[in-house]
């Protein structure tokens, strides 16, 4: 089966925040995921590097956008790989690909009938002499109240929005009231397909139930026209006639990204520029994306219509895995107020696949969960030092000290041990299951559920008492042990491909544990007489101290950080 997996693009003005990277990861542990089953995975995404927030940055420090987003884009880059992100490509909305890809398919959609010109008047900021895009208008929304909604969406309630509809409107950079005057500017009608859509969302496998009913009100209420290009220079010059000057709006050039960066990653591969044709217009092929519950309408929604507008036959989205908010100590992410923990800094506090699980243990999936150093410490201590790094340390030093290192032959087992591989069969389909059903955070409970029932099965067989009187059901026991570790060095590799592959390595494996699929992993055991690696603790534990010297370890880490980053995005 071929899959095209995204991930919403981080927009290139920053390091990314932890909100931010768990997007990234959840996707990027989905992507191994599906590898381990066999199926054929490009994983793409790329920097959103255009728009107004972009451009403002680089005037207030003096520099052309682009070299602002060169930094960023580089710098992030790097990040990625250290936090072991497997993307097939990550690339970037300044791509020449991806300009002229959105540029052919929105001139398709004009030739269409689906694109227009429109005289309107638009928000003008007196002050800072420049047409106000939808997100630089704030006031309050006329739905629900929030005094703080933006001029294309409502945070609160979720509801779309044009500045007209905002009440007491203000400029977001200086908080002037803005002026209203006449520009022209061209506009997308995707309303003539919004049956098609409606009929798409009743048919769309992996999406959460009230995503389902949130995107379905919005086409019962009509869709209405949107405004596709901008009065500003940075970004993607607008291809339609006598619009020089204009600039495609970014979230219709950063959700054609997904089409492009697929494209680009199969030319960079030597297969040409259609070959990526094989992915987005296989009927059998899915699409699946991960996204923040902001970005719901412009994934459930506008890309599906413009894709069907299209009349390209591309696939639509298969899956769309939606999270919740994620918060810092009960409070919202902010750069300007230091509220939070960014990715160069995280990865000098701790190494990158101590994150990664601790990251999808708190994955906001079912609501905003709140990431605390209190549950942080407990994740580090209690799942993985105490429940699986325990576990694994005392087999095999038992299988060094009992056996010579070798794994040995199960000479005798009895019901205990076939009650045990029951359960950890039983749980190791529970993983799959909820790594199937985009759960992440699910599936990494039954993880930990192996590694307990392993703990409690050694306690209680106790098998260095058995090597003194019943040396055959010693080796039955730390044989079943032993394949309980090779089952978690695989279930982990998603999560922690690091740690799987340091594990799989002390079990003796001489190859690569991405290498061994699932689709045998509850049938295969391990091999007796297989001689273990050098192995050592897979985990650190934390000190006792270390929530009380939490933000002395930030200040230094956030120092460093500081140090590193580029000239452009220093603080």
């Amino acid at each position: 089966m071929k899959y095209i997996v995204a991930s919403a693009w981080p927009y290139s003005d920053y390091v990314p925040h932890l909100g931010t990277v768990i997007h990234l990861l959840s996707a990027d542990v989905y992507s191994r995921y599906l590898r381990l089953m066999g199926h054929e995975v490009v994983f793409v995404t790329g920097s959103d590097e255009h728009g107004t927030p972009i451009e403002l940055e680089a005037r207030k420090r003096k520099v052309n956008p682009r070299e602002l987003t060169d930094q960023v884009h580089e710098y992030n880059l790097e990040l990625f790989r250290k936090l072991n992100l497997s993307f097939s490509l990550y690339s970037r909305t300044e791509s020449e690909v991806h300009k002229d890809f959105v540029k052919k398919f929105l001139m398709h959609l004009y030739n269409l009938g689906y694109i227009y010109p429109v005289e309107e008047e638009l928000p003008y900021c007196p002050n800072d002499k420049i047409f106000l895009p939808d997100r630089y208008v704030v006031g309050t929304c006329p739905y629900c109240g929030y005094e703080d909604a933006k001029g294309d969406q409502c945070d609160r309630c979720g509801r779309l929005l044009t500045p007209k509809d905002l009440i007491n409107p203000r400029c977001a950079i200086c908080g002037a009231t803005p002026e209203w005057r006449k520009t022209r500017n061209y506009y997308i009608d995707l309303s003539k397909v919004q049956d098609k859509i409606y009929d798409w969302l009743q048919r769309i496998q992996k999406i959460t139930e009230n995503v389902k009913k949130y995107s379905i009100s919005w086409i019962k209420q009509g869709l209405k026209p949107r405004s596709l290009t901008r009065d500003i220079p940075w970004g993607i010059e607008s291809p339609f006639p006598s619009s020089k000057g204009k600039t495609i709006y970014v979230w219709f050039d950063a959700l054609l990204g997904y089409l492009s960066a697929t494209k680009e990653y199969f030319m960079r591969e030597g297969k040409g520029e259609t070959y990526w044709e094989k992915y987005w217009k296989d009927e059998s092929a899915r699409s699946v994306y991960f996204i923040g519950k902001d970005n719901i309408p412009f994934h459930s929604i506008l890309l599906p219509g413009l894709l069907i507008a299209s009349e390209s036959n591309y696939v639509l989205p298969w899956g769309i895995s939606a999270t919740e908010y994620l918060m810092y100590e009960d409070k919202k992410f902010s750069k300007s107020r230091k509220i939070g923990i960014w990715l160069d800094e995280a990865i000098k506090i701790m190494s990158p696949d101590y994150w990664r699980w601790v990251l999808i243990r708190m994955r906001p999936e079912g609501g905003d969960s709140n990431f605390t150093w209190k549950e942080f410490h407990r994740i580090v201590n209690n799942e993985l030092n105490d429940d699986i790094g325990n576990f694994v340390y005392r087999v095999l030093s038992l299988i060094k000290s009992r056996f010579n290192g070798v794994i040995p032959f199960p000479e005798k087992t009895g019901d205990t041990e076939a009650e045990i591989t029951s359960k950890i069969i039983k749980s190791t389909r529970r993983v799959i299951s909820f790594l199937d059903e985009v759960r992440l955070k699910k599936s990494t409970d039954h993880i930990l559920e192996i590694a307990r029932v392993g703990n409690k099965y050694l306690n209680d067989r106790a098998p260095w008492d058995l090597v003194k009187g019943n040396m055959a059901l010693a080796k039955g026991v730390i044989y079943t042990s032993a394949d309980i570790i090779r089952v978690l060095a695989q279930l982990l590799y998603p999560f922690m491909p690091q740690t799987s592959e340091r594990l799989w390595s002390q079990l003796g494996y001489k190859s690569k544990v991405e290498e061994a699929k699932w689709d045998k992993i509850v049938d295969n055991r391990i091999e007796p007489g297989t001689k273990i690696g050098k192995f050592e603790p897979l985990f650190m534990k934390l000190e006792k101290d270390f929530l009380r010297n939490i933000t002395k370890e930030i200040e230094k880490a956030r120092e460093e950080a500081e140090k590193e980053r580029p000239r452009l995005i220093k603080d």
